[in-house]
């Protein structure tokens, strides 16, 4: 029988993923990432038990802050807009997930992702659940060993079919916030962290128009409150050496260039410009074709119709139909 390393919370996606890898035959043995959360700790040992699988629990508090919290907490107040999860996912998550593989001689590990990987290759889940954009900088040595069960579902069906296994958690909401800021205050816990930054000026067409309360407040492509001369205006730049954030018209957000910077690629890299599509946020606006070009350390994307307001701190993903090609961090 062979075995696989789970990543489980013991919310729905992954004790449904449980479920399907031990009915396939699978040697199932979960793996908790604690955060210091007693409540989801509880959940996750309650449901593995219920499951009837083993469930290891780590303590990661300590990799979370150097690894994700800290690096998440300085470029916000840098006036960039990351996402913890692409950051986390190989220098904590998929790693532990993977060191543990090895320490009990599993051949697989695998998570709830609503994504594909076949043959050492990452490819797009279905478009209403798709989680590949944030699987970009997955390692291949991890990716080469990864199964994700959900990858051929949509979360409708993943939920009936917790339905139909008698889960304990099948009517349990999906977490959407960020695991170390359960409460969504952004500003309370940078706050708790550090210095927050001073309010500074709003600047329209290189007139300063009025003033923000901190650039950590806002992100690239969010509208200001109000409206100036009749028109709503939306963040397109950030300035954290001035303090000035830069507003602009609606139209004026899209970009046909996008810079990336440390790419991560997940195919060989191309030895000449690669013709690709690109997505430069999770949620699914726009996916337009593109060319890719290496130069240097930076990969620059010229969309054949433009995106809107790619952010800086945020990830490019390139992909070549349904395969991600790789993808790094907009500056």
């Amino acid at each position: 029988m062979k075995k696989v390393v789970l990543g489980f919370s013991g919310g729905v996606d992954s004790s449904v993923c449980a479920m399907l890898l031990k009915n396939a035959g699978f040697d199932v043995l979960g793996l908790y990432i604690d955060n210091a959360d007693e409540k989801a700790r509880f959940d996750a040992v309650s449901t593995a038990e219920f499951i009837g699988i083993p469930l290891e629990i780590l303590d990661a508090n300590n990799e979370l802050e150097d690894l994700v919290c800290k690096p998440f907490a300085e470029a916000y107040l840098r006036g960039e807009t990351p996402n913890p999860c692409i950051i986390c996912n190989p220098t904590l998550k998929f790693k532990a997930l993977l060191e543990l593989a090895d320490k009990v001689c599993a051949e697989h590990i695998a998570t709830g992702h609503y994504a594909r990987a076949d043959g050492g290759a990452l490819y797009k889940g279905l478009p209403a659940n798709d989680q590949s954009y944030m699987l970009c900088r997955i390692r291949r040595e991890q990716l080469n060993r990864l199964i994700l069960p959900l990858g051929g579902y949509d979360k409708q069906q993943v939920r009936q079919l917790a339905e139909e296994f008698k889960l304990p958690v099948a009517k349990k909401p999906d977490s959407m916030e960020i695991c170390f800021i359960p409460d969504k205050d952004y500003i309370g816990w940078l706050g708790r962290r550090s210095t927050l930054p001073p309010a500074g000026d709003l600047v329209f067409h290189g007139e300063t128009i009025g003033r923000h309360e901190g650039i950590h407040r806002l992100t690239v492509g969010q509208r200001i409150p109000g409206l100036f001369n009749g028109r709503k205006l939306y963040v397109s730049a950030i300035d954290p050496d001035t303090n000035a954030i830069e507003l602009a018209l609606w139209e004026e957000l899209f970009k046909t260039e996008v810079l990336a910077r440390g790419f991560n690629w997940l195919c060989d890299v191309p030895s000449e410009p690669v013709r690709a599509s690109v997505r430069v946020r999770h949620t699914k606006w726009e996916n337009p074709d593109c060319t890719a070009y290496i130069e240097g350390d930076i990969v620059r994307i010229i969309c054949d119709d433009p995106v809107r307001a790619p952010a800086k701190g945020q990830s490019a993903v390139l992909y070549d139909g349904d395969r991600v090609l790789g993808g790094g961090f907009i500056t």
